[in-house]
């Protein structure tokens, strides 16, 4: 396929977005990285191919191309004009009502239980990373730090402010620790802040986190059912906390289907207003670092630690104008598989 790169919009630890638009005149998102640096971006991509649910954002395909000297894989996401949910919370002053929360929780918990279903942990739920369709659905995107539940290991991810206790001490990631992001993103809906909003160090947040008995305070103007979902949210043990397939059945969720509440004012953002692509982007509390480490400061140091620095350059990419990209070709025009080309570069790496 031939397909346009236009300009970078977006940065995460190890890829870059940009704006795309296929030879047929499709407009989608293009996430790239340096084959050499690639690993998480091909994990992703193995991933989210095998998704289908309209409360996920849909991989489309993925390629490898060679551009200024150097092979570049290619994951091709669909384009959700809506924004993120965190930029519909400050759209709105700050804050989401409850019918408008219901509607979005209804649609998270929907999205986590077809991902639970399909053995995958998304590892970093939040605001941020989930997307409002132009009709005001949601999706959940960014599956940077997901992994498939069997894995299992010590290895974890996300960002601290919405980790789970469990997490926080190392003991595990699975299912239950999306249950405490998404509680984690109601609290978030409803105040336009994190959970943590006074800890301003993440250090002492995740300790807090971890070891305390404390959970994100809920908001008193919540009506009862909504108290009671997120409390079942945060049940810090996570053998008594809720699975979302469970919480769909609350009492809070009745009638979710009524849509978005009336104080909901429509987003105005667009695909160039930075706000989609924000969600692809790892902000400052937010890793990918993975930590093995028995010591919670040696995990907490991975954990903010600097995994900001993209190896896909905005030069590389053309960030002021469009370049056109021929998929699976060499600069010859000799096409190759992507077999072929993982082994080239994979060989390349090992020499150097």
């Amino acid at each position: 396929m031939e397909w346009k790169r236009g300009p970078v919009i977006g940065r995460g630890s190890s890829a870059a977005v940009s704006l795309a638009t296929s030879d047929a005149g499709d407009i989608f998102a293009v996430k790239s990285a340096k084959m050499s640096s690639s690993s998480s971006l091909r994990n992703e991509q193995i991933l989210i191919s095998q998704l289908s649910s309209p409360f996920i954002v849909k991989c489309l395909g993925s390629d490898i191309t060679r551009e200024r000297d150097e092979f570049v894989f290619n994951i091709f996401l669909e384009y959700v004009s809506g924004g993120t949910l965190s930029d519909l919370i400050r759209s709105n002053g700050g804050s989401l009502d409850e019918t408008t929360i219901k509607f979005y929780a209804n649609q998270m918990a929907e999205g986590l239980n077809y991902l639970h279903r399909a053995g995958i942990v998304h590892c970093d739920i939040k605001g941020q990373n989930v997307l409002i369709a132009d009709r005001g659905g949601l999706k959940i995107a960014d599956f940077g730090c997901a992994k498939r539940a069997e894995s299992g290991g010590s290895v974890f991810a996300g960002t601290p402010v919405y980790m789970a206790p469990e997490v926080a001490r190392g003991e595990g990631q699975g299912f239950p620790a999306d249950v405490w992001a998404m509680g984690c993103t109601i609290i978030e809906m409803a105040t336009g802040e994190n959970p943590w909003p006074e800890m301003n160090d993440p250090t002492a947040a995740l300790y807090r986190v971890a070891f305390s008995c404390d959970v994100p305070e809920i908001p008193r103007w919540f009506s009862g059912a909504a108290r009671d979902f997120a409390a079942k949210c945060f049940a810090r043990d996570p053998e008594k906390r809720w699975t979302a397939e469970k919480l769909l059945g609350h009492p809070f969720l009745d009638s979710a289907e009524g849509g978005v509440g009336k104080s909901t004012k429509k987003s105005p953002t667009s695909v160039m207003d930075q706000c989609f692509w924000d969600t692809l982007e790892v902000p400052d509390w937010t890793t990918e670092n993975a930590s093995t480490s028995d010591s919670p400061a040696a995990r907490i140091g991975g954990l903010i630690g600097d995994g900001l620095n993209s190896d896909y350059s905005a030069a590389a990419v053309g960030e002021e104008g469009w370049v056109t990209v021929r998929g699976g070709a060499t600069e010859e025009g000799t096409n190759m598989n992507i077999v072929e080309l993982i082994e080239i570069e994979d060989t390349l790496f090992r020499l150097n």
